[in-house]
C-alpha cells in the first residue's frame, strides 16, 4: 500500500430543501429534507406561544437549517429556567423556532410555516395529558346554513325517554 491517503468524501451540498416563511414574509427559512422528526406538542408553553390548542413542529439538525431571508427580523426569547429559546418575527409575531438546551444540535420549526412537504408526518404527541377539553378531536362536522365555508359540530339530539 502506498502512503497516500484516500480522498475523503465531501458532504453533499445537493440536499433537497423545504422552504417556509412567517406571516408577513419578512423571514424565510429552510431545512434539509427529510426533517428529523415531527410531532404535536400539547404542553402549556407551546399552546401559549402559538395561541392554539397545540403546536405541530418538525425537527431538524441545526446544520441542515438556515434563514434564507430576513434574519434581522428574528427576535429571541430565552426561558433560562426551562432551558428553552423561542424565536419569532419582530414584524408580525409569527413563531419561528424552538430550541431546547438538552438537545443542542437540533432546532424545531412550526410545521405550519411550510407550504410544501417536509419529509416527515407528525406521528407523535408530546404532553398529551395536557390535551384541552375544547380541542377538536374529529367530531362530525356539518355545513352551517347561510354561512358558506363554515362548518360546526351539531349538538347531539336528545332521545325521548321510552319509559315516559
Amino acid at each position: 500500500m502506498s502512503d497516500q491517503k484516500k480522498p475523503r468524501r465531501r458532504k453533499s451540498t445537493s440536499a433537497t430543501w423545504a422552504s417556509g416563511h412567517c406571516l408577513c414574509g419578512a423571514v424565510e427559512l429552510e431545512i434539509g429534507v427529510p426533517a428529523r422528526w415531527a410531532w404535536h406538542d400539547h404542553t402549556g408553553p407551546s399552546r401559549r406561544a402559538h395561541g392554539a390548542a397545540y403546536a405541530t413542529y418538525v425537527g431538524s439538525y441545526k446544520s441542515r437549517f438556515r434563514f434564507s431571508k430576513g434574519q434581522s427580523f428574528v427576535a429571541r426569547y430565552e426561558d433560562k429556567a426551562a432551558g428553552r429559546v423561542r424565536s419569532f418575527c419582530k414584524r408580525c409575531g409569527t413563531p419561528l423556532t424552538y430550541e431546547r438546551a438538552h438537545s443542542p444540535t437540533m432546532v424545531n420549526i412550526p410545521r405550519a410555516l411550510f407550504e410544501g412537504r417536509t419529509g416527515r408526518e407528525p406521528l407523535y404527541h408530546i404532553g398529551i395529558e395536557e390535551l384541552q377539553e375544547w380541542t377538536y378531536l374529529g367530531e362530525r362536522l356539518v355545513p352551517l346554513k347561510g354561512f358558506p365555508g363554515v362548518v360546526w359540530t351539531r349538538p347531539k339530539r336528545k332521545r325521548p325517554n321510552v319509559l315516559d
